[in-house]
């Protein structure tokens, strides 16, 4: 199962005693923020939860899996998470 944006937004609305249309406002701003602030080169640091940081990747020979044919894939940047103390603690608990 997973969660989506809708879904969060459902429980801030329960939980802070707003109105979904709000509710649904902070949720997209909150996203929206974490994507400006990475577009723009930082990193984001969100406590208790983890970072997410930019890496670089070089291009790399790859290949075509229906052809076999050899492609180059080009250099780009990814974003990658990286979970905190808190959240891997979290995480293993439900093992």
């Amino acid at each position: 199962m997973s969660i989506t944006k809708k879904d969060i937004a459902n429980t801030l609305a329960k939980s802070m005693d707003i109105t979904h249309v709000q509710a649904l406002a902070i949720t997209h701003d909150f996203f929206d923020q974490i994507k400006q602030t990475l577009a723009s080169g930082k990193l984001v640091k969100l406590a208790g939860f983890g970072n997410f940081v930019i890496k670089e990747k070089s291009a790399r020979p790859g290949r075509n899996p229906k052809t076999g044919e050899v492609v180059e894939i080009s250099a780009r940047k990814v974003v990658v998470f990286k979970s905190g103390p808190k959240l891997k603690l979290a995480t293993q608990k439900g093992k």
